[in-house]
């Protein structure tokens, strides 16, 4: 990048005194700008030029000239990513930004929040992590898994908070009397990203590939076939009754691709940058449902600003600012809610833990101090009490009496707040006598896992999204960690007990049968919840339409800045 080879030799110019007039020969500053004299004399007139600074060379070799800075780099640095930006070129802005880490927060604070640039409202957010590869199927983070339902188009979708699906790509269906034929009407007024009209055959195309994922195949798994029925109609054939089907396809993890361009979707925002540094969505024209109010959507990724403490524009990932928190004048909490999803435990009894002892291990966490002296943030988690609102944690009488076993192991993956909880567990077990073995799964579920099958204790992270009974329901359907915590007959009787409960029509018959799964498993020591997060987000003024959803996000169809000044 030219501009950053200007800056780096400008920036060796001014360092040796700060920016104060230099009497120097061109030899020293060819030595130190690493060029011949040629060169820093053509350096020299550039800068000129440009109005940064004055040389005023002597006749003679070497003759000390007379150098004046009119600029300082940071300020330099400032200009030309404002300038990138303005043209468009987001990743030079980047690069200009990285050339002094140290400082870079001070670099971005401008550029970030809410900005209207060349007639266009962008919003800005600072992220702690490069995102994952966007693809089919499920998605292990909550940032990739609220990208996909901005980029990407369903069948059916979830409208805001709303447990209930309604219409996307489908304007509605019908379903037959027996509950084995689903006719999903599809809209005529459909493209995707590239400008392309949206072919009834190519969305059953992307729902065939699909359906061939092993996890997505499990979820659909009372489909025969799909069918386009008419130009307009996409029909699914069961061989039995699925009544969360609209649901199953309104999941993020059932979004459309083009059959040929997996980065290409339909939804509200196309992707134009997905980079381990930038990602940038534009609104897309063409969008069949509102059109949003923004423009454009950037994820700066900048990890230099967390390796500390998880860094400036995000104290926890469930903690998102949008601009500079440390100035914290202008930054304002918009939203915070708890999360509806939660860190939980589970335990496999077998001839090494017993149920009784399973229950203790339970008691010790909800009835201890335990949870509450875990030693993380400040409002950042809340001890469960409940694994959904009115799916309340079993009590048990007093098992102080029940000896736990000599030795266990517990095996857990991300968050890091588990780190936390793993290592206090261990302490309370060893004061009573229990010698817990540790292990860490270095992932976001447990694909890939093999510590799973010599576990007693699992410790992971369930997220919740728009439909939060279904959500659960998914989950039994689909983890891996269930038939590794399950006995065979087990495993296979509870999904018997899934397939019982799909089958009703009535939507609280359905919520009604997943509360008597679950709770069973919380009563049989199974399962139990550990704690919910803090959701929060803090915006500048000026960036309106921020709501939290309960993947802990914002729709950025809602989201608005109002026009500059004119």
């Amino acid at each position: 990048m030219r501009q950053l080879n200007r800056l780096n030799q400008y920036q060796r110019l001014w360092q040796p005194s700060a920016g104060a007039t230099q009497h120097i020969t061109v030899n020293e500053l060819a030595s130190r700008c690493f060029c011949s004299e040629r060169h820093v004399r053509t350096l020299l007139r550039q800068a000129q030029d440009a109005g940064w600074l004055s040389w005023r060379a002597q006749s003679g070799r070497g003759k000390r000239g007379e150098l004046t800075f009119h600029v300082s780099p940071d300020s330099l640095r400032n200009i030309m990513m404002e300038e990138a930006l303005k043209s468009g070129h987001q990743h030079n802005a980047l690069e200009l930004a990285q050339i002094a880490p140290q400082e870079l927060r001070t670099l971005l604070h401008p550029f970030l929040g809410g900005q209207w640039q060349n007639d266009t409202p962008t919003l800005r957010i600072p992220y702690y992590r490069s995102l994952d590869p966007l693809h089919a199927g499920f998605l292990p983070g909550r940032a990739e898994q609220h990208l996909v339902g901005q980029v990407f188009s369903g069948l059916t979708r979830f409208n805001g908070n709303s447990s209930e699906p309604t219409g996307d790509l489908a304007h509605h269906w019908e379903v037959s009397a027996d509950g084995l034929r689903w006719h999903f009407y599809i809209r005529s007024t459909l493209h995707w990203h590239n400008g392309d009209k949206v072919e009834t055959a190519q969305l059953q195309s992307s729902l065939i590939k699909l359906l061939d994922l092993p996890a997505l195949r499990r979820l659909f798994n009372s489909v025969l076939r799909i069918d386009v029925t008419h130009p307009q109609c996409l029909t699914f054939v069961l061989h039995k009754p699925d009544y969360w089907l609209a649901h199953r396809l309104a999941s993020y993890c059932s979004r459309l691709t083009h059959p040929d361009r997996p980065l290409t979707g339909s939804g509200p925002f196309r992707l134009t940058a997905y980079e381990p540094d930038l990602v940038r969505l534009e609104s897309h024209e063409q969008y069949h449902l509102s059109h949003p109010l923004l423009k454009a959507i950037e994820y700066w990724i900048t990890p230099q600003l967390f390796e500390q403490n998880l860094g400036t524009s995000c104290r926890h990932p469930v903690q998102i600012a949008i601009g500079e928190p440390d100035e914290l004048a202008n930054l304002s909490l918009v939203s915070s809610s708890t999360s509806l999803g939660f860190c939980y435990l589970t335990l496999k009894q077998s001839p090494r833990l017993s149920q009784m002892q399973a229950q203790r291990l339970i008691t010790i966490i909800h009835h201890t101090t335990l949870l509450h002296t875990l030693p993380l943030d400040e409002n950042l988690i809340t001890p469960a009490q409940e694994l959904l609102p009115g799916w309340t944690i079993p009590g048990w009488p007093t098992l102080n009496t029940v000896a736990l076993p000599e030795t266990l192991t517990l095996v857990y993956h991300l968050p890091v707040e588990l780190h936390s909880m793993a290592e206090q567990l261990k302490r309370y077990l060893a004061n009573l006598g229990c010698n817990l073995t540790v292990v860490f799964h270095d992932a976001k579920t447990w694909d890939g896992c093999s510590a799973l099958a010599d576990a007693d204790l699992m410790m992971g992270d369930r997220l919740i999204g728009e439909a939060p009974g279904y959500t659960l329901e998914q989950w039994l359907r689909c983890d891996t960690l269930w038939p590794h915590l399950l006995s065979a007959p087990q495993y296979a009787h509870l999904q018997a007990t899934l397939d019982a409960v799909q089958i009703q029509t009535d939507e609280q018959a359905r919520h009604a049968g997943l509360k008597a799964i679950f709770t069973n498993l919380m009563e049989n020591a199974v399962l139990t919840p550990l704690f919910n997060y803090q959701y929060q987000i803090s915006a500048p003024p000026g960036v309106n339409g921020i709501h939290l959803n309960t993947r802990g996000w914002f729709d950025f169809t809602q989201a608005w800045l109002p026009a500059p000044n004119t």
